[in-house]
This record gives C-alpha cells, sequence and structure tokens, in this order.
C-alpha cells in the first residue's frame, strides 16, 4: 500500500470518528435530525476508507453504497445488519435533511449510535489487518 493511500484511509477514518462525536454532542442537545446526518457520514467515511483500501472509488453516494455491498456485504465480511445500517441511516439522512416537517426521535437514533460505534471499531480492526 503507497504511503498516500494510507494516510487517506487514516484520514477519512479520523472524519468518520469526528463525524461520531458530533453526533453524539447532537444527541445530548436533542438535535436528532442533525444526529442521523452525522451518524451517516460517519459511516460513509468509514466505508470510503474501506473501499480506497481495495483501490475502489466511487463518485456519488449511491455508488458508495452499491460498492460497499458488492465488496463487504455480499461477500460476508461484513454482516447483512451493517449492510441494513448503512442503508438506513442513507435513506434517513436524505429524508432528515430534504423532508419537511420530519422528525426524528430519542428512541430511533440512540441505539443507532452505539451501533455505529460498533461498526466503526469493526471497520478500523478490519484496516488493521491489512
Amino acid at each position: 500500500m503507497t504511503h498516500m493511500k494510507q494516510d487517506y484511509i487514516i484520514y477519512r477514518m479520523k472524519r468518520a470518528l469526528e463525524k461520531l462525536n458530533d453526533a453524539k454532542l447532537l444527541a445530548n442537545s436533542e438535535r436528532w435530525n442533525s444526529c442521523v446526518n452525522r451518524l451517516y457520514y460517519a459511516c460513509f467515511y468509514a466505508v470510503n476508507a474501506l473501499l480506497i483500501e481495495k483501490k475502489i472509488e466511487p463518485k456519488t453516494h449511491k455508488g458508495v453504497k452499491v460498492k460497499f455491498f458488492y465488496e463487504f456485504i455480499r461477500t460476508g465480511i461484513f454482516y447483512k445488519k451493517y449492510g441494513k445500517l448503512y442503508t438506513d441511516l442513507h435513506d434517513w439522512r436524505n429524508e432528515s435533511d430534504y423532508s419537511d416537517f420530519f422528525e426524528f426521535d430519542k428512541e430511533i437514533v440512540n441505539p443507532v449510535i452505539e451501533q455505529v460505534e460498533n461498526f466503526l471499531n469493526i471497520v478500523q480492526n478490519k484496516l488493521s489487518e491489512k
């Protein structure tokens, strides 16, 4: 792996962890829609790190989702529950960012924070194996 590629993977994981921390702060302020946005981006940056490690660089959010499923869910590298988590967050982020009169709540969002934290830990472990 080239030094530049490794730096980019580290940068993406750093961004993922920052977004997770942002999500926790937003949850503490009960800003649920913004929290969902940050949770999605935490996963998005982590998945990008995985894809970069495989020399895959999608240009769109949909492309990232498709490649994640093809490379990691379909192959069993990650459990299907993480594919569902990513899909849900992708859809929820669109809903919370672009739909009027739509609000997430504590009961929906709080459990997802822990799921995202677990996902990021697994991604970090997978990247460390390389």
